[in-house]
């Protein structure tokens, strides 16, 4: 962590820019009449993953950065959310939302283990 010099050194913020690549791939092929309904939605909740880890490592304070990890995780399940429905509604094969999934859980234990770090390196 002592490292680090921008959002960009983060592996949860490289990944999850793929994982959002990957979403708005997969949202393409969606129902053309959900373009401002759930395309739209699940698109902005990605985005805000990656947004909110660059917008905390670009805070002043540890306790801020903790604060956007926590927005980050929250919009991982929202996107979960909107996948399943996706998926439900048959927008999205089984094959897609599986892969989705397990990178969301992988950003998500990625996420867990940063605000971990800064948390116990904000106690010393």
């Amino acid at each position: 962590m002592s490292d680090l010099r921008t959002h960009r050194d983060l592996d949860a913020w490289k990944l999850s820019l793929d994982w959002v690549e990957a979403v708005y791939r997969c949202s393409a092929s969606w129902l053309s009449d959900e373009r401002f309904g759930l395309i739209s939605q699940v698109r902005r909740a990605a985005v805000s993953v990656a947004a909110n880890i660059a917008e905390g490592a670009g805070r002043n304070g540890t306790g801020e950065f903790v604060h956007f990890i926590g927005i980050a995780r929250g919009s991982l399940a929202e996107v979960q959310t909107h996948l399943l429905i996706a998926s439900r509604l048959g927008y999205l094969t089984t094959d897609h939302l599986q892969t989705l999934l397990a990178d969301m859980e992988r950003i998500g234990r990625m996420l867990s283990g940063l605000s971990t770090r800064l948390k116990q390196r904000h106690k010393t």
